[in-house]
């Protein structure tokens, strides 16, 4: 049985930790066209207000922006179209059931390879609010700071 080779990450959504406190992940599959792959191995991703919606056919990711492949032709895609996710029945049923609760939500955190498929990685996050935030931010720069002199005294 041949091993799988670690993933790689093709795009990251960066502002995902600073809004949403992320409590746990899993990974799915997306259903993609090929000019679709073929602008994300390109980095052409955006993830600004990604998320993800549980509708009777199953879980979609909307918001995520995969921008036109250049050399597409007349096979081009939408940008900002939904994606289908690739899950099984009872993982979308566990994940909706999460999601209900008050105040959390799922969010993709991270486009990736895992054997020659991209995944996505998504987290089941609870809203920050602007307090929150800026306490982070500070919490980062005080860490920052220590290391800085640290540093300086080695």
């Amino acid at each position: 049985m041949p091993q799988k080779k670690p993933a790689s990450s093709l795009a990251h959504n960066k502002k995902a930790r600073h809004y949403y406190e992320l409590l746990e992940f899993t990974e799915a599959g997306l259903m993609l066209t090929g000019s679709e792959v073929k602008s994300i191995r390109a980095g052409k991703v955006s993830f600004n207000d990604a998320y993800v919606s549980f509708r009777p056919a199953g879980a979609f990711l909307l918001g995520l922006h995969i921008a036109p492949y250049a050399n597409a032709g007349y096979a081009q895609h939408q940008p900002e179209r939904e994606r289908k996710l690739l899950l099984h029945a009872r993982e979308i049923e566990i994940l909706s059931a999460k999601v209900e609760q008050k105040g959390l939500a799922l969010i993709p955190v991270n486009l990736h390879f895992s054997g020659g498929w991209i995944k996505v990685e998504l987290a089941v996050g609870r809203g920050k609010k602007l307090h929150d935030q800026r306490q982070d931010l500070k919490d980062a720069a005080e860490r920052r700071d220590l290391e800085r002199e640290l540093f300086r005294k080695f």
